[in-house]
């Protein structure tokens, strides 16, 4: 029973639980953000794909479409 006992008692490994714990939080703190982001990010860079084939457009018909 001592080495069980010595086993409950070990505290070695207590700061890697730590450290997965944090990174965990982190990684999830950082989807959540994404989460949030993404709408927004997803639509700026619709727009700007609608503004290039709107300059392409203008270039390609030597200017009398713009």
């Amino acid at each position: 029973m001592t080495k069980f006992s010595a086993f409950l008692k070990d505290e070695a490994g207590a700061v890697t639980v730590d450290w997965v714990v944090l990174t965990a939080a982190i990684v999830g703190l950082g989807l959540l953000v994404f989460n949030f982001v993404r709408p927004a990010v997803s639509n700026l860079a619709e727009g700007i794909g609608n503004e290039l084939g709107d300059a392409q457009t203008c270039m390609t018909s030597g200017g009398t479409s713009c």
